[in-house]
């Protein structure tokens, strides 16, 4: 039974071990020939402030989320405070999130480093934006995330499908994306979260 339960450990921790390096090998490998870049060229000034999500392609840490926003504030050591403001319904109070964001040197301020907890760091790609700074659309270089942004709660719907066509030219599946309810009469809708 001891020599069972050695044997048991010892597989346990190979596991352990062999999972994260694994990993690590296949980011390594993977082929990053397609991923996502901007070209984008963002006035940080202009751009910080509130911005509803009008919508995103739904992922655990915003999925069932309700009034959702991201708020921007230059620090004054260059960074840029990002805080995730939501609500899980209507009746319930705001939660607020926070992170750091980095713009990378030479992306025109357009990509972002977003740090959540102090160690999870995250790619953030401002790929559009509206020449008045009304609407804009972030992309994440795998394309397994994205969001439409808005400064107003609501978004006129033709609006909206133009901006689903512009993210799929740059390469989204555009029925991944879901609308995020910023008012109570948007709950349960068709293609509302």
């Amino acid at each position: 039974m001891r020599t069972f339960l050695i044997a048991g450990f010892a597989l346990l921790l190979v596991i352990v071990v062999a999972i994260p390096g694994c990993v690590l090998l296949r980011e390594r490998w993977r082929d990053h020939s397609h991923d996502l870049t901007t070209r984008a060229n963002i006035d940080l000034a202009r751009y910080m402030g509130a911005w509803h999500v009008i919508a995103n392609i739904p992922y655990f840490a915003e999925r069932g989320k309700i009034a959702s926003r991201d708020e921007y504030a230059l620090r004054n050591d260059g960074r840029i405070d990002n805080v995730y403001v939501y609500r899980k319904s209507f009746d319930a109070e705001e939660q607020r999130t926070a992170a750091i964001a980095t713009v990378v040197p030479g992306s025109n301020n357009a990509q972002w480093k977003i740090r959540f907890l102090g160690f999870l760091s995250v790619d953030y790609l401002v790929l559009d934006v509206a020449p008045d700074y009304s609407w804009a659309l972030i992309g994440y270089p795998d394309r397994s995330l994205g969001w439409i942004f808005s400064r107003s709660p609501q978004m006129d719907d033709a609006l909206y499908r133009d901006l689903l066509e512009r993210l799929r030219g740059y390469g989204y599946d555009i029925a991944k994306f879901q609308r995020v309810a910023q008012i109570p009469a948007q709950q349960g809708q068709a293609g509302f979260q």
